[in-house]
């Protein structure tokens, strides 16, 4: 069982290599602009799979579904330790690091007791049972990574846990939404209910403005701002790392491209 969302893709296509695939949820409707209402999951599923933050279109689920008896897995690669989770109501999670833990090439996974061991004949590298008998060692680990993972997770606790952060990532996206919704050359096109905090995209409504503004941007020193090819526009992506100031500093720029070429009003 799956939400349907572009996030998604992937992971359904190869769930249907092994086993049926439902969609039981999508905001294709609305070119995945909101996360929809996720309906009660049928008692013979074998679990549900949702995505909690889709960085193409700058969704995301804080409000998990709860989904009682069937598992629920989770793809958090690019907003885990970003916002705080109820780790008791997932079965399984799964993160790559390369976002807000460390570099590409680690992948993290939280998985209940209970699911562990239960197919037979998994490849050993796909076999998470292999790996909990292991401590995690059956093969030689990327040790650089996980070092690297150790530091930020203790960068973490001086800021004060996963809490604090988000309630400083919460910051960051809140001044760049309020600034988007006041705009009048800017604009935000995620429903607000469900609006990331890590993965911002936002447009003029003009594909030319919108090139000028990247190729400005970059002279700038606003760099990796394009928007996923599906979807185009902006992206603004305002991960753990990335401080306050950097919003501050974008914003006053969209001000002055605004009022170059639009006559925008100043906003910062």
């Amino acid at each position: 069982m799956f939400t349907r969302d572009r996030g998604q893709k992937k992971a359904i296509e190869e769930a249907e290599k092994l086993t049926d695939v439902e969609i039981i949820a999508s905001s294709v409707d609305k070119n995945f602009s909101y996360i929809p209402e996720i309906p009660d999951v049928p008692k013979d599923s074998a679990y549900l799979h949702i995505t909690t933050n889709n960085t193409i279109e700058g969704t995301a689920i804080f409000d998990v579904p709860q989904t009682k008896e069937i598992p629920l897995v989770a793809d958090m690669s690019s907003n885990i330790l970003s916002s705080v989770y109820k780790v008791s109501d997932f079965g399984l999670i799964y993160a790559g690091a390369q976002k807000n833990i460390g570099p590409a090439g680690l992948t993290i996974v939280i998985v209940r007791d209970d699911l562990i061991g239960q197919v037979e004949k998994l490849p050993a590298m796909l076999d998470y049972a292999v790996q909990a008998k292991n401590d995690s060692l059956y093969n030689t680990p990327p040790t650089f990574a996980i070092y690297v993972a150790k530091l930020v997770l203790e960068w973490i606790k001086t800021q004060g846990g996963v809490a604090a952060v988000e309630k400083q990532n919460r910051a960051k996206a809140g001044l760049l939404y309020e600034y988007l919704d006041r705009s009048t050359v800017f604009s935000s096109p995620v429903e607000r209910f469900c609006r990331s905090l890590t993965n911002i995209p936002f447009q003029t409504g003009d594909a030319a403005l919108d090139r000028l503004f990247l190729e400005e941007a970059e002279g700038k020193g606003f760099v990796n701002l394009k928007g996923h090819r599906l979807v185009g526009g902006m992206r603004a992506s305002l991960y753990n790392a990335f401080p306050i100031e950097g919003v501050e500093a974008l914003m006053a720029f969209m001000d002055e491209f605004a009022l170059k070429y639009k006559g925008g009003e100043v906003h910062v």
